[in-house]
């Protein structure tokens, strides 16, 4: 059985080949740049890019399981690919957006897609990626151990990527979670300046908060460039999920998303082989669910040792996987 990854050198992808591996799975890796993916051996990496449709279909030749990386605009013609070359299950990075109903355009038309194609299917919806901490955070830090915030106590339950990785992997080799769209939390809800303790006990070294206003967070992320300039509008109130600019009195409230967690691998900005994390992810802040979910079923928030039995990874083990990329 071969399983082919899309997004394979993003944040979600890499790891889940790296669990495939470990599996003893047949795995191939979908990149644009495959002289740089610095993926591990045993993984075939083959180059292609899911928004030019035409490079996927070698890659798809002979797959039975495809992890799918959401680009809206070919998901259709991805999907049509996917069941002409045999395809049988796919597992679809997708949003806690869409759970919330915050997400009509972006993960919803993909899941959409994969569902009417008539495969087997499992929907991976995270909430909070905890490594949006980074992108948002790491270049502040890293220059003058600050982190500037105008919600320090504002709250969400951030996921490690390797328990997305853990989920999806599960998924594309176990039958149990056909059918399932699983809104995937953290262990435990974290405020930012709770956040912002975990990775200064990880470098070992003193985070100073600079309490400011949203308009000039906006500014100086703005300023920061990459991940944080996409992301800011959202993160700080000025537009909604969708992109659209948010007016005085909009019900929309300012750090709503709950911090630098809201974003994933998965929206603005982001490359379509999921190398560069970016976008907005709704954290729903739920309390993780004991019962499985039955086949069709969307359950409430779940955490990842819900669906594969081990337990999840806390905040601070995040804080102390990435303490070198903050020092």
């Amino acid at each position: 059985m071969t399983i082919l990854v899309t997004g394979a050198t993003g944040s979600v992808g890499r790891h889940v080949i790296g669990e495939l591996l470990r599996a003893g799975e047949d795995v191939r890796a979908l990149t644009r740049r495959p002289e740089s993916a610095g993926l591990p051996a045993g993984v075939r990496v083959l180059a292609g890019d899911l928004e030019r449709t035409e490079t996927v279909r070698e890659a798809l030749a002979g797959v039975e399981k495809l992890f799918l990386f959401p680009v809206p605009e070919a998901a259709q013609e991805v999907v049509d690919l996917a069941v002409e070359a045999g395809v049988r299950r796919i597992v679809v990075l997708s949003s806690a957006a869409v759970t919330a109903g915050w997400d009509t355009d972006f993960h919803l038309p993909v899941e959409r897609a994969v569902e009417a194609s008539g495969v087997e299917w499992t929907h991976v919806r995270p909430g909070e990626f905890a490594v949006n901490s980074l992108h948002m955070w790491g270049p502040s830090v890293r220059a003058r151990r600050t982190v500037v915030d105008p919600y320090p106590d504002s709250a969400g339950t951030p996921v490690h990527e390797w328990d997305i990785a853990d989920v999806v992997a599960a998924a594309l080799v176990e039958d149990r979670h056909t059918g399932i769209a699983y809104t995937l939390s953290g262990p435990q809800e974290v405020t930012n300046r709770e956040k912002v303790a975990a990775i200064a006990e990880a470098i070992g070294e003193e985070i100073r908060i600079e309490t400011v206003t949203a308009a000039e967070a906006r500014a100086f992320y703005h300023a920061q460039g990459g991940w944080a300039a996409a992301n800011a509008d959202f993160l700080f109130g000025y537009e909604d999920y969708s992109g659209a600019e948010l007016g005085p009195g909009a019900e929309w409230e300012p750090g709503a998303a709950s911090g630098p967690g809201a974003g994933s691998d998965s929206v603005a900005g982001s490359g379509p082989d999921g190398s560069g994390e970016s976008g907005h992810e709704g954290d729903e802040g739920n309390k993780a669910q004991e019962e499985q979910a039955e086949p069709g079923a969307t359950p409430g928030a779940v955490t990842a040792d819900t669906v594969i039995g081990r337990p999840a990874r806390p905040y601070t083990a995040w804080a102390r996987d990435h303490a070198a990329d903050f020092r």
